[in-house]
């Protein structure tokens, strides 16, 4: 058996729940599992998250599955819905969609129902990606209100720059608070949620009466340069594989595809098990840190299809079947994602199907 293996680690989740508690102990907590759990296994996250007080998942398919397994939290359709014929599903499975255009209100408004539906009303406060503007939120907000079929609204928006200090979310937050003003408080049938991972840890006048986090909930800080273990939070996913091949290569000589690395001395180097069709990236250069036996050492000329390199020169007690991480416990996943030119978010969304995932 091939020996990749994603290990998922559960209880670092309900850790990194604990933290989201700790930062905004006020907000309820609409925990973010979308893109199967950020590459973390969708039923696996959610079960491991029953402490969250709700979820936010992008597609129908994903919430029925998760009230098949018999959750009963609230669950929010952060894209909504695409048509009206989604909506009776909608309605019995009682999820709550994002409304983010009038053409969604229309279909709501002319749609029969066995039950009334709790909505979120997404606001463009200056992303400009989806949302109803400003100017239009009261109008709409008031427009559903008045449909027999909605019970609840929340207000909603998401920030561009939480995690960029010198933007911040202030400009954001003052359009977001004056269409609050705007359309008054209707305490009982109105909420709001605004902060996610960045915005919740960053900005406390952001929190709401829910919070949305995501990548933290998966142990990874939402800041460049700064790590998930700073902010107290736990690596949940460990990519792990094995040496499986062990070269020596000269002075000179050329390494893998393209000789995109040339020995600048004799080496020895290790292959592992491990390659882009297992979503690690292909960007990644040389240089691109992984640990070996627990010791740090560095990747080799490009990465193919199902195999990358790796430098023991300082290693050489590695052999065949030596452990390698390749982000995890031990080597946080953002420090990789720096080094290939991206981000956490891409290479935990990225690992393959045919990537072996235990729980730990």
């Amino acid at each position: 058996m091939r020996p990749l293996i994603a290990h998922i680690d559960t209880a670092a989740l309900a850790h990194n729940l604990g933290v989201v508690r700790t930062a905004a102990p006020q907000a309820k907590a609409m925990a973010v599992i979308k893109a199967n759990g950020y590459g973390h296994g969708l039923l696996r996250v959610a079960k491991a998250l029953r402490a969250a007080d709700g979820f936010a998942v992008l597609s129908l398919e994903d919430a029925a599955q998760l009230r098949a397994q018999g959750l009963t939290h609230p669950i929010i359709l952060l894209e909504g819905f695409f048509s009206a014929d989604e909506l009776p599903d909608i309605a019995r499975l009682r999820l709550r969609p994002v409304i983010h255009c009038v053409d969604q209100v229309d279909m709501l408004a002319k749609t029969r129902l066995d039950r009334s539906l709790d909505v979120l009303l997404k606001v463009d406060t200056g992303m400009h990606r989806l949302g109803v503007s400003c100017k239009r939120a009261p109008e709409v907000l008031q427009r559903l209100l008045g449909l027999s079929r909605v019970a609840r609204v929340m207000l909603m928006t998401h920030f561009a720059c939480a995690d960029e200090p010198d933007i911040g979310v202030h400009a954001q937050l003052e359009r977001f608070l004056a269409v609050q003003s705007a359309v008054g408080q209707s305490a009982d049938r109105l909420s709001t949620t605004l902060a996610n991972s960045a915005a919740l840890l960053r900005y406390p006048q952001t929190h709401g009466d829910w919070v949305r986090p995501g990548i933290m909930l998966y142990g990874v800080s939402p800041f460049a340069g700064q790590s998930g273990e700073s902010l107290g939070l736990l690596p949940v996913m460990s990519l792990e594989s094995q040496i499986i091949g062990v070269q020596t290569v000269l002075r000179g000589e050329g390494l893998g595809y393209g000789f995109a690395f040339t020995a600048e001395r004799d080496m020895r180097v290790g292959i592992v098990a491990c390659g882009y069709a297992d979503g690690y990236p292909r960007h990644a250069g040389t240089g691109t840190p992984v640990l070996v036996e627990q010791q740090l050492t560095r990747t080799l000329g490009r990465v193919s299809m199902d195999m990358l390199c790796v430098d023991l020169s300082t290693l050489p007690d590695a052999y065949i079947g030596s452990a390698v991480t390749l982000w995890g416990a031990g080597l946080p996943v953002e420090e990789v994602a720096a080094a290939a030119g991206t981000i956490a978010y891409e290479l935990l969304t990225g690992i393959a199907p045919r990537v072996r995932i235990e729980e730990i």
